[in-house]
């Protein structure tokens, strides 16, 4: 059985969706019985966005998640990533294609481009619209584009669209905030932050300035570090969090940071604690 968890519009789709859901990079390389019963732990509480991509694992990564939503499907927004070099306007009906018998689902929610590439964005754009027009895809979006990568995709595709721009978005990596982040929140994108606990996330770590800051607004709501962080990426309104399941216990912890509501001064000590520095010529993304 499982519950709403606290949900949001999922950018111009008109579509409410879990704010924490779930990521699956690298999936295919943990137990797989482990895996699958965290990723339906997930759904039980409430974690229905489940992200995955054809490039995690060469398509492993779709098969588990497939697995785990056997018999759940309707539970869950579905979202997965065509690579650039597979981004024709034939080659993204084909990747989708494949990504579909793997995760054994007639449909996607969302498919994203996972970066650009070297095809033009008309045809990726051609290829989408084809998606949708029979039913394979019920949105598209982007990863990684930067303002002027997503001005242009715009102009092509017309209001509303993306959906969503997926990036790399933590603590430690904030680049987002400068420009992509307000341009999304002006054009009612959707924003996805996967990594969001940065790929060491030493900033645990009871000891620092980071970790000190952390734990000290934790204890004051009876929280964890990790919920902490992810809700300081939560305070802007169109933003959602795709963290790993990687365990039972993990999975709980993550749900548990959808509800979490911190005050102006603990966003303000934050804010000092992780300065999101100057913004970088290239928008980062891993």
């Amino acid at each position: 059985m499982t519950n709403n968890g606290p949900r949001r519009v999922f950018g111009t789709t008109g579509r409410e969706v879990a704010a924490v859901g779930q990521g699956s990079w690298r999936a295919e390389q943990a137990d797989a019985a482990t895996m699958i019963a965290s990723l339906r732990r997930g759904l039980d509480l409430g974690m229905t966005h489940i992200d995955t991509a054809e490039m995690y694992g060469s398509g492993a990564a779709e098969s588990v998640v497939g697995r785990a939503i056997d018999g759940r499907r309707d539970e869950v927004f579905l979202v997965s990533k065509v690579l650039p070099n597979n981004a024709s306007r034939r080659g993204t009906v084909a990747a989708c294609e494949k990504s579909l018998a793997r995760l054994k689902t007639d449909r996607l929610d969302c498919l994203l481009l996972h970066w650009r590439g070297s095809y033009p964005l008309e045809e990726t754009v051609a290829g989408f619209r084809s998606l949708v027009a029979d039913g394979k895809i019920l949105s598209w979006g982007v990863s990684n584009f930067d303002v002027d990568d997503l001005e242009e995709v715009a102009a092509i595709a017309g209001a509303g669209l993306p959906a969503c721009n997926q990036v790399l978005y933590h603590l430690r990596q904030r680049a987002i905030e400068h420009a992509v982040l307000p341009w999304c929140e002006q054009h009612g994108i959707a924003v996805v932050a996967y990594t969001p606990f940065g790929e060491t996330p030493g900033i645990f770590a009871p000891r620092g300035t980071e970790g000190e800051t952390l734990h000290a607004i934790d204890a004051a709501h009876g929280a964890t570090a990790r919920q902490v962080a992810l809700a300081f990426l939560l305070q802007h309104r169109n933003t959602f969090v795709i963290p790993k399941a990687a365990g039972l216990a993990h999975v709980a912890e993550n749900a548990g940071a959808a509800a979490l509501r911190l005050t102006d001064a603990e966003l303000a000590r934050i804010d000092a604690a992780f300065p999101r520095g100057k913004r970088p010529r290239d928008l980062p993304m891993i």
